[in-house]
């Protein structure tokens, strides 16, 4: 099988992490939210621990802090929950990236039927937005701007943090999908301005099928988000639904290992990344780094590796990395990719790019074997 270099796609959870849910499955099988009996308090105090646990991940309140099943519906409920509040004060104008996950993307492109204006940014060569793209957009009746953390496909950062701060007292909402650096880059998350945040566990070596939407407040309020599903008053009404205590537990435990090994982890990420980017250096192939080095997340990398498929690499080397060539969500569909696209690489650059993303953890005698490997398969391509 090889070694796994696919952590942005999901990480491998934390033998801690894994423990500690075993025994919450176990011991604390109450529903959180039954308030009659020892059992629903117990659950319920492993639910608010958590809840504490990913707050100060955040350095936010955990009054703000909203637990769904991950990413995909945080951003759904940032976005379709503000439809009502869209409409009753005729604020109908959205700005977005053409880079964001398809969960933003198709979501922002369903407030059409509902009669909203969508603006999309693309970005430069670099994988870079430009911040004056996004507030020369801004108008009176803008409500939302939605732009990612940093990019699932090159790892590129965003300047959320200029946005943000541009956009904190014009009246205009403001949603960061955090899922790829909530757990690593933790001290610049909370220096950002904004109103809503999406993070998943599974990318912080956390369960699938958990994660949280953060609501920061603004003069003791919380954005004007409601429901988008019914049935429950559950995490105050914004996410019914029975709380699944032991990925609540889990999630929160990797937002501790995180919070604790920061630095450790940070500095782990950025060795990995010196080594494999000598590696490509020394490979002997014409490999082009898609996306600035300078804004770009510690433990990704995206290459083409010109004159290879990706896909044919991808099948010849899986006995020696698990890589991808874009975004989990939409590897069944073969099409070139539109973060790639959006940036203005050619068809052939698209065409033999792939993803490389590692952990704090990954072995890296191993990584750099594997990897001179995957290059030497990759010129035995060479069309």
């Amino acid at each position: 099988m090889g070694i796994y270099l696919d952590y942005n796609a999901s990480a491998p959870i934390s033998t801690e992490v894994l423990d500690y849910m075993f025994d919450v499955y176990k011991t604390s099988y109450g529903n959180a939210d039954s308030r009659t009996h020892d059992y629903g308090e117990g659950a319920r105090k492993i639910v608010e621990d958590a809840r504490t646990q990913v707050a100060n991940l955040l350095g936010v309140g955990t009054g703000e802090v909203f637990f769904t099943s991950g990413s995909t519906e945080s951003n759904n409920i940032a976005i379709q929950g503000l439809i009502d509040y869209a409409t009753e004060k005729n604020k109908k104008h959205v700005i977005t990236s053409t880079i964001e996950h398809k969960t933003v993307l198709e979501t922002v492109k369903s407030l059409e039927k509902h009669g909203f204006e969508i603006d999309l940014v693309s970005p430069y060569e670099s994988g870079r937005i430009d911040i004056e793209k996004v507030t020369n957009l801004i108008k009176d009746d803008t409500l939302l701007v939605s732009i990612m953390h940093a990019n699932n496909e090159t790892g590129i950062i965003q300047p959320v943090k200029e946005i943000g701060d541009y956009l904190f007292e014009k009246g205009v909402l403001f949603h960061i999908d955090a899922t790829q650096t909530c757990g690593k880059l933790i001290k610049e998350l909370r220096e950002i301005k904004y109103d809503m945040l999406s993070l998943s566990a599974h990318k912080l070596s956390g369960p699938q099928g958990i994660g949280a939407l953060i609501l920061r407040k603004k003069r003791y309020r919380l954005p004007p988000v409601k429901a988008i599903t019914y049935g429950g008053r559950q995490e105050h009404g914004i996410r019914p639904g029975t709380i699944p205590v032991a990925l609540v537990a889990g999630l929160g435990k990797a937002c501790e290992i995180a919070n604790e090994n920061y630095e450790k982890n940070f500095a782990a990420y950025i060795e990995r990344k010196q080594m494999v980017l000598l590696l490509i250096a020394d490979s002997g192939l014409d490999i082009s780094i898609n996306g600035d080095q300078n804004y770009c997340m510690p433990n990704t990398v995206n290459i083409s590796i010109n004159g290879v498929e990706s896909e044919a690499l991808m099948l010849s080397s899986k006995q020696y990395c698990g890589i991808s060539n874009g975004s989990a969500c939409t590897s069944h569909d073969y099409s070139p990719s539109y973060v790639l696209t959006a940036m203005g690489l050619d068809a052939d650059r698209i065409s033999s790019a792939i993803r490389i993303s590692w952990g704090a953890d990954t072995d890296t005698s191993p990584m750099r074997e594997n990897l001179t490997s995957l290059f030497e398969v990759a010129k035995g391509l060479v069309f």
